[in-house]
């Protein structure tokens, strides 16, 4: 099993806007945002994938252990949850974005 992890390093002394200064730099960013994404919700499929495998393994007497089962569930449940608040934060921030008056 793998640890689900969002947390980003951010170097001290760089920022965004340096970064984003380089136009070299820009498309590897935003390709590299895109990628760090697409793996994240990949993980988060894989876990549901293998909860439901355990709950079918459960069902079917493959195994005997209910905790592994349910620590499987869970482990699925929040990462399916955690993925749902950083969509609504990120949709929260779109929206009042677009509200701004230039």
């Amino acid at each position: 099993m793998q640890n689900l992890s969002i947390a980003v390093p951010i170097k001290s002394g760089s920022s965004a806007l340096e970064a984003a200064g380089n136009q070299g730099r820009v498309g590897q960013l935003t390709s590299s945002f895109a990628d760090y994404l697409h793996q994240a919700i990949q993980e988060v499929s894989n876990l549901q994938k293998e909860a439901d495998l355990t709950a079918a393994q459960l069902a079917t007497g493959e195994i005997k252990d209910i905790h592994q089962a349910m620590i499987a569930a869970e482990k699925a449940s929040l990462t399916l949850q955690l993925t749902i608040q950083i969509r609504n934060k990120v949709l929260d921030a779109y929206h009042e974005i677009m509200r701004m008056q230039v």
